[in-house]
């Protein structure tokens, strides 16, 4: 299996996530989507990361479309560790909150994060690269605290995101957190029920892979590797 993506795109640790907790090591192909590689293209021509390719099977492109298709494939192999609800009805919560953090949290905050101090650094000039916008990264920050709040309103009153297991929505929304915190444009100490929840997450063996990503030249924050914070 191999699976398209970039460290610093937040759907593709989502994919990384699920796939970890499946027990599924692919071999990661990093893309620089500005770049527009055919090849890349012809996988997905919509030059959108992450794209799975497994053999003697048509390439499955984007986060929600690839966990489902896991989900379909190996679920049942889970038992009560299955990352989707056998219940059609619990189903409902779950792709509510993958798309809110995938969708939503990913137009409001994670887009703008990493473009502007991600990815412009190894852009050109004509593919978009430049000084990060200030505008647009003062939104980013102001946003994310609306969505760190609402994390932790949902922790509150549950065990995880969902509901009582561990889902694809706590997968989704820490995928979108590790990036701002590796950045350090999360403000942990204005929730601590989405600390506490965000730590339980970072915790587990399958978070390693993310926390080793690191960027040359922009060290990870104090907080981005520290189980404790």
């Amino acid at each position: 299996m191999q699976l398209h993506h970039h460290s610093f795109c937040p759907h593709s640790r989502f994919v990384r996530l699920v796939l970890a907790e499946y027990g599924i090591e692919p071999e990661l192909v990093e893309e620089r989507v500005w770049e527009r590689r055919p090849d890349f293209l012809a996988l997905n021509p919509a030059n959108e990361t992450p794209v799975m390719v497994e053999q003697q099977a048509p390439s499955v492109p984007g986060a929600a479309i690839i966990a489902e298709y896991l989900d379909e494939t190996r679920g049942l192999a889970l038992g009560d560790r299955r990352l989707l609800p056998e219940n059609p009805l619990e189903r409902i919560e779950v792709r509510r909150l993958v798309a809110w953090f995938n969708e939503k949290m990913f137009l409001d905050v994670t887009d703008h994060l990493v473009r502007e101090r991600i990815y412009k650094r190894y852009m050109k000039a004509h593919q978009g690269g430049g000084s990060p916008d200030a505008t647009t990264l003062r939104a980013a920050r102001a946003n994310i605290r609306y969505h760190l709040k609402y994390i932790g309103w949902l922790a509150k009153g549950r065990n995880w995101l969902a509901g009582q297991r561990m889902t694809h929505a706590d997968l989704a929304a820490a995928a979108h957190l590790s990036v701002a915190d590796y950045l350090g444009d999360v403000p942990w100490d204005e929730d601590e029920d989405a600390k506490e929840w965000y730590a339980r997450l970072k915790s587990r063996p399958t978070f390693r892979g993310l926390l080793n990503d690191s960027i040359p030249g922009m060290p990870a924050s104090k907080t981005y590797a520290d189980l404790d914070f």
